[in-house]
């Protein structure tokens, strides 16, 4: 892989916009080098940009993934970051878990709820047709 690649194969790589991009980058989260116009990703950004993309899909703040990023070069075996990390991923994973059973919950009120219209429906269109 190149040393640097454009924002059109970062795009491309990363399945991202380069609006999403620009954004992570006024946020500090990545620093491309800049030529005039033109951006160049370093492994460092690819590097970062799959973490910011697995953080947020792990529903991490941004905040909190910058602090995660931070913490990179805090000591030598990234031990504070793994700690960090495991901290905020534990929390993450236990409202995941409460949300799932919310959502199972809703999801099995609606069946019933589904059911229980399409039987009265049922009943309706019986009654009407009979009427007819």
């Amino acid at each position: 892989m190149n040393e640097t690649m454009t924002i059109r194969e970062m795009c491309d790589a990363f399945e991202v916009t380069p609006r999403t991009l620009r954004f992570y980058e006024s946020k500090e989260l990545l620093s491309p080098i800049r030529e005039g116009q033109k951006r160049l990703f370093t492994r460092r950004d690819r590097a970062r940009l799959k973490l910011i993309l697995r953080g947020k899909r792990f529903g991490f703040s941004l905040e909190e993934i910058r602090q995660l990023l931070d913490l990179y070069h805090a000591d030598e075996h990234h031990e504070t970051q793994l700690r960090t990390a495991c901290e905020i991923g534990q929390q993450h994973l236990e409202e995941m878990i409460a949300q799932h059973k919310e959502l199972e919950v809703a999801i099995h009120e609606l069946r019933d709820q589904l059911n229980a219209d399409r039987a009265q429906l049922a009943t309706l269109t019986a009654a009407t047709q009979a009427a007819e």
